[in-house]
């Protein structure tokens, strides 16, 4: 599934990605971080805040999208990449598919919500007019890890 080289500059900011899911945890919230970076510079980070904003529309890749807008002061992101933990849901699908966001790489497969390869595929669908460059499966096991733990510690 995997378009592209992966590269230095992908693991890193996967990396990122992945301290802003741990501190999610801390947080008990559903440890799923999301960065976006552009010409070298964090433009929008975040990790999930649905249970400290009682919004379950709050994943870590709208936050991360909303920010990196203001910050860059643009109403799209098509040179940017974000680097997911997870594999984006439909919702956040969407919203990457309408900011125009360059490309993607995420960590783990999401095989119940998947929305980039595992239960569908809308980040590349044919009929829409944006389709990101897609690197799944990056780190895959490191951010599985941290969601596999997060609910054994709730159980």
């Amino acid at each position: 599934m995997r378009r592209g080289p992966v590269t230095a500059a992908d693991f890193a900011g996967l990396g990122h990605a992945l301290r802003l899911a741990r501190a999610a945890a801390v947080l008990e919230e559903v440890p799923v971080g999301a960065v976006i970076i552009g010409d070298g510079q964090v433009l929008g980070e975040a990790h999930n805040e649905m249970v400290k904003r009682r919004d379950p529309t709050a994943h870590a890749e709208l936050l991360a999208i909303r920010r990196a807008l203001t910050h860059s002061g643009a109403d799209r992101l098509p040179e940017a990449t974000m680097y997911i933990t997870l594999e984006p849901c439909a919702q956040c699908a969407g919203a990457i598919v309408l900011a125009k966001v360059g490309r993607v790489v995420f960590g783990a497969w999401d095989h119940r919500a998947g929305m980039a390869g595992s239960v569908d595929d809308l980040l590349r669908h044919p009929r829409l007019n944006h389709r990101p460059e897609v690197i799944g499966g990056v780190m895959d096991e490191e951010c599985g890890e941290v969601l596999k733990q997060f609910f054994r510690d709730r159980r």
